[in-house]
């Protein structure tokens, strides 16, 4: 009972000035503001009848192409993407990362001790002959504390900056999620217009194989000299030799695919199957340029990197400050000295405690404590630039898909028309040099103009999806296909918990992916992460 008074009487007079001391703590540093930006109010393709610059941007872009196949392809990328999978296994180390900060509020060392020891004093000791016993056992058991307490708001400032890091990871995870999606639908589009290329080439195989023959037949019939077949045969074989120039083209955007589907080349076949170029919508919903700043995921990200870079400004000045701590132990401590014997150390005579504070000030540190606080200073505005810089880019990243998209349709009307043109003169070559109304170089001109026209508007249908899907990507849509799923896969989730206890962790509560709130918006002491 004695010693249970003893303790209480501790706690009785040190838990209040504890309590006014926490109640008193303030935060050191700047409180996190985002950043100004400038950026336009309006697109500059704005008047162009395609865009509507009046509606949301749709998150699942790539379904208004209408291409099941590119629908199925986004969905397999999103499940097995290896890259995706390494962005959301980060997240769930910045989720452990802030578990640490917020345990760093709690008293930091809590442990249970004990030892037992054979002491046998030397001889030549200062003491030996005064020592009651020269040799004896002794033996404690008992527990430490210490608690440094957040005076000045380091811990909290890095509640703060890991809060801020757990968004800035949820943010690069969609910002992979953008990127991934805009790679699938590109390479897809490469992978039909390398083969619709292809088609283009084998068909003009077949039209000048038709011209040779026909030189070959006039010159057999005394007609013409052997100049028209040798020019006929050298287009012919020119036309022939890109065909495996388009096909390990081909096989490397397929091999592109595999990776971003996370699968191996040989089984993209079934997957893929046949089909078309995507047609463009004919209206293309881009809203305003202001809703980049809460659609793009890399401008979050960027905010957020800053918002932690301005808790390290804090948590720097802290370090200038004397530090304040409790510390306290309690515990038994026996012998076989003197009256004692080892089998007393639970009685009350071998309780024994100590609890008090204690303060430290790095007074002479040369200057270290204060550069370090203007190098932490000197970052956060680098921060700040960047996420201006980004914003910048974002716009730009807009009006450039744009003005691509804007291009390349334009040009796909024209070469159309002109496909049209130069298969007309390539009929009206062939009916006039078998009727010896014409040379030959006629039909060769008009042969090599059909297949550069053909190929060109091709490749200009292709580039129409390119610059949309680039567009779209610069929009920041994609990200929201992972709303309501898991950042890691079931599978893996699995494993880990196999490997490790990972408790709430896994699969985990929804993840905040706002701002972290200011130190002084936060409780004094946040929930432990067990």
């Amino acid at each position: 009972m004695a010693m249970n008074r003893l303790v209480y009487g501790a706690l009785r007079t040190t838990l209040p000035a504890l309590l006014f001391s926490l109640s008193a703590c303030t935060t050191l540093g700047p409180d996190f503001e985002t950043p100004e930006t400038d950026i336009e109010t309006q697109w500059l393709e704005r008047d162009n009848q395609t865009l509507q610059t009046d509606e949301a941007v749709n998150s699942e872009w790539w379904k208004l192409f209408n291409d099941p196949v590119l629908d199925a392809l986004v969905q397999q990328a999103y499940q097995q993407n290896l890259s995706l999978q390494i962005a959301g296994l980060r997240i769930l180390e910045a989720r452990a990362q802030l578990g640490i900060a917020i345990g760093n509020q709690y008293p930091q060392l809590q442990e249970a001790a004990g030892s037992l020891s054979r002491v046998d004093l030397s001889e030549n000791a200062p003491n030996y002959s005064t020592a009651a016993n020269e040799d004896y056992w002794t033996a404690n058991a008992g527990f430490n504390a210490s608690w440094e307490l957040d005076f000045w708001g380091q811990f909290r400032r890095g509640v703060e900056s890991a809060s801020a890091n757990l968004g800035t990871q949820i943010a690069s995870y969609d910002n992979a999620l953008v990127l991934l999606t805009a790679d699938v639908a590109s390479v897809y589009i490469q992978i039909r217009t390398l083969e619709e290329q292809l088609t283009v080439a084998r068909s003009n195989i077949e039209t000048q194989e038709k011209g040779y023959q026909l030189a070959e037949i006039k010159f057999r019939a005394g007609d013409t000299s052997g100049l028209d077949p040798a020019q006929a045969l050298t287009q012919l074989r020119n036309t022939q030799a890109q065909v495996p120039t388009l096909q390990g083209q081909l096989r490397q955007a397929l091999h592109a695919l595999s990776i971003l589907l996370g699968m191996p080349p040989r089984d993209l076949g079934a997957l893929l199957g046949e089909g078309n170029i995507p047609n463009a919508p004919k209206e293309i919903a881009i809203g305003a340029p202001a809703e980049l700043l809460r659609r793009r995921p890399d401008i979050r990200q960027a905010e957020l990197q800053a918002a932690a870079q301005n808790a390290q400004v804090g948590i720097a000045e802290t370090a200038l400050y004397p530090r304040f701590s409790l510390l306290g132990s309690i515990g038994y401590t026996t012998s076989d000295t003197n009256q004692s014997d080892m089998s007393d150390i639970f009685k009350t005579d071998s309780f024994g405690y100590s609890f008090g504070p204690s303060f430290s000030w790095p007074i002479l540190n040369y200057g270290r404590l204060r550069n370090n606080v203007r190098t932490q200073d000197a970052r956060l505005e680098e921060s700040i630039i960047n996420y201006q810089n980004t914003v910048l880019e974002a716009a730009r990243e807009v009006e450039d898909g744009l003005a691509g998209f804007i291009g390349a349709k334009s040009a796909a009307g024209y070469l159309g028309d002109s496909v049209k043109s130069a298969q007309h003169a390539v009929d009206l070559s062939m009916i006039q040099y078998r009727e010896g109304a014409t040379d030959f170089q006629r039909v060769l001109d008009s042969q090599q103009s059909l297949l550069a026209q053909q190929d060109q508007y091709t490749a200009a249908k292709g580039n129409i999806v390119l610059n949309l899907v680039s567009t779209y990507k610069a929009l920041g849509g994609g990200w929201q296909i992972r709303e309501g799923k898991e950042y890691v896969l079931e599978a893996r989730q699995q494993k880990m918990r196999e490997r490790t206890d990972w408790s709430g962790l896994l699969p985990g509560e929804p993840l905040p992916e706002d701002l972290p709130a200011a130190p002084g918006k936060q409780p004094l002491f946040n929930k432990p992460d067990w």
